[in-house]
């Protein structure tokens, strides 16, 4: 496998965001662009116990499951009908079946890139010569209009794009089309599959812009896959064409933020994955136009989520019914729907807000969101999925093998092979350190070669040693992200607290010395010459908090929540046999105890404390029966039963 990525001058490879130091036409980095640039995960090679293997999951077990689910399902057999190699009538369920295929794609190109895998690069080679031989002459690519255009999919219209603002879905297949064709080049060097995605947006800069087509997407997503594509090639009309997909959004429904202007948005509305998908995009031509109207759009509108609108595990959208938000503080638990596509958009956003402004408390809401509901969305075997993610369960829900809509495993085997590249950050002279876990990250820091070599048992204690090794000493600063949850606040607003505050502060220690320091922005600054073999260690405290939500949260009024460190907990039946879960409560006043189980759900820390058993609940034989929490990832891996993030009190 060749790797084609370079660094050019300070600049770093980032497939996630799409910055590139050079583009396939020869162009440099565009001059406007994140102020904050990633570090590449290819640069960052983890090696812990609890991130390596989920991705070594994902594509041993993962992505082949969602391979062979396409081929099962006639998503593939979409393409080859499309192409003219068998015949028949579209195969599968629903029209945006296409962009399955992309993001599992996507998600095996992130992963060859750190496992060369020969076997699944060629089984990524044969979908993508479907797809190749699928497109029409033009660049045109829906694999429902091109199999039988008078028997189209009721969501698809007479003409091309027509039903766009609608659910057609036409241009949010192509933007993980774009998605897709950035990563496999960079993985692989192969033009194939990029070849296909220019083609396609040539057509639809042909078809849509001032003067001419004016139909807005109804599901967001190409503006992202644009901006990749853009800087690849450094073709400015991809980025205009981002830039108007965006402006042209008025006139219509809250429920894809079309009900008026994006700039004039405040508030977060209507479906979630579509919402955070295009603040994500908002923030992209941001960056690279220099426009901050979209920025600061999105500064308020993040200020409304995080104050009204999520959920204490990160997840978002609250109703079913609109896959998406409702009205404030209207977060139930049994009905929640926090569906595992929006929280990988909400990680997708705020590591979006951070690269603009470089604040921690983003930080804060993306590992919130990546321990608690993202992970919920994968079983602990990789091979069974969430759609909604729920805080309470009555014993209703089980993980399923797929879905007629496919779109959260796909958007699984996409995300968990780019988690490396959030660990660390940097601009100038100045590295982040945003995220923890066993890592070795080889990183360019203005011209100095350097390594950096992380060791930690995070997420379940909070120890965290860095090992700094430049070629020669070289003064620079690391700024170490100390969590919020760490710093007695539960979340960047007033949506849920800690009941009590611990008077412990995070220690800093270089070569085992404590040292003082400033946060900045929720960032240690260390501001030092740095020698070969300098250790910086870093003590979080993680003791058990107790969480209470603001009372205007009806379903969480007079309940307690547990964390620890960035995982929320959950009680759930398993772990309880003799109890009624919803029934039980905690005391007023609790202790709690601590303890790894390693032969329990892979290796997790449990929480045990004394409670109160009800007139309901079985006999436990005991007036204060131990209670034991377990992560609330972790949750639904042993069949179904009740559970509960938030906890009853006795007073």
């Amino acid at each position: 496998m060749r790797i084609v990525s370079k660094l050019i001058g300070s600049q770093l490879l980032c497939c996630l965001l799409g910055i590139t130091g050079s583009s396939v036409s020869g162009q440099t980095t565009p001059l406007k662009d994140y102020p904050i640039q990633p570090v590449n995960f290819t640069k960052v090679k983890v090696s812990d116990h609890f991130w390596a293997p989920r991705m070594e999951l994902n594509q041993t077990i993962t992505i082949p499951i969602a391979i062979d689910q396409c081929y099962k399902t006639g998503r593939v057999e979409n393409f080859k009908i499309a192409g003219k190699l068998t015949k028949g009538k579209f195969q599968s369920e629903y029209p945006f079946d296409d962009s399955d295929l992309y993001k599992i794609i996507e998600g095996a190109s992130y992963s060859l890139q750190t496992h060369p895998d020969r076997q699944l690069e060629s089984r990524i080679d044969t979908v993508i010569n479907y797809i190749t031989l699928a497109q029409e002459p033009d660049g045109y690519l829906y694999t429902n209009r091109t199999i039988d255009s008078t028997h189209l999919h009721p969501w698809a219209g007479k003409k091309r794009w027509e039903k766009d603002p609608e659910l057609s879905h036409e241009l949010y297949n192509l933007g993980h089309l774009y998605e897709a064709a950035y990563s496999h080049f960079l993985a692989t060097g192969k033009r194939t599959l990029l070849n296909v995605a220019i083609k396609s947006a040539n057509l639809v800069d042909h078809d849509f812009g001032p003067g001419k087509l004016t139909y807005y997407p109804g599901h967001q997503v190409i503006e992202m896959g644009l901006v990749k594509l853009y800087r690849i090639t450094g073709e400015e009309r991809f980025l205009k064409l981002a830039k108007f997909f965006l402006d042209c959004r008025k006139n219509g429904e809250e429920y894809n933020q079309a009900n008026k202007p994006v700039i004039e948005q405040d508030k977060i509305v209507g479906h979630a994955v579509r919402a955070t998908y295009m603040y994500a995009g908002m923030a992209d031509v941001s960056a690279l136009t220099g426009d901050y109207s979209y920025k600061n759009a999105i500064d308020k509108i993040w200020e409304d989520l995080l104050e009204t609108k999520i959920y204490l595990t990160g997840g978002i959208g609250s109703a079913g019914t609109n896959e998406g938000f409702s009205d404030p503080f209207s977060l139930p638990n049994r009905t929640a729907y926090c569906e595992t596509c929006a929280s990988i958009s909400n990680v997708f956003w705020n590591y979006r807000m951070f690269l603009l402004e470089g604040d921690a408390k983003y930080f804060d809401v993306l590992e919130r969101t990546l321990y608690n509901s993202l992970l919920s969305g994968i079983s602990l075997s990789a091979d069974r999925f969430f759609y909604p993610n729920p805080l309470e369960s009555h014993g209703e829900h089980k993980r399923s093998a797929w879905f007629g809509c496919a779109c959260c495993p796909s958007n699984i085997c996409r995300f968990i092979p780019s988690v490396p590249g959030y660990v660390y950050a940097q601009k100038s002279d100045t590295l982040y350190v945003n995220l923890f876990m066993n890592n070795t990250a080889n990183i360019n820091l203005k011209g100095e070669e350097m390594t950096f070599e992380q060791s930690t048992d995070y997420p379940w204690n909070g120890k965290i040693k860095l090992t700094v090794t430049p070629k020669k000493t070289y003064k620079f600063s690391i700024l170490v992200r100390i969590p919020g949850w760490a710093q007695n606040q539960a979340v960047p607003s007033n949506l849920y607290r800690f009941k009590s505050e611990i008077p412990e502060k995070s220690v800093i220690r270089i070569n085992g010395s404590k040292v003082n320091y400033q946060i900045k922005k929720g960032y240690a600054v260390i501001t030092r010459s740095w020698k070969p073999g300098d250790k910086l260690n870093v003590e979080l405290p993680m003791p058990v908090r107790e969480i209470a939500a603001n009372p205007n949260i009806a379903d969480d009024r007079g309940k307690i929540a547990l964390q620890r460190g960035p995982l929320v907990y959950c009680t759930e039946w398993a772990d309880n046999k003799d109890l009624k879960i919803l029934a039980v409560s905690l005391n007023e006043k609790n202790s709690y105890s601590t303890k790894f189980v390693a032969d329990l759900l892979n290796g997790v820390t449990i929480i045990q404390t004394k409670g109160n058993n009800s007139k309901e609940a079985a006999s436990s034989g005991s007036e204060q029966p131990i209670i034991t929490a377990i992560p609330y990832y972790a949750w639904a891996n042993r069949g179904q039963g009740e559970m509960s993030v938030w906890q009853n009190v006795r007073k």
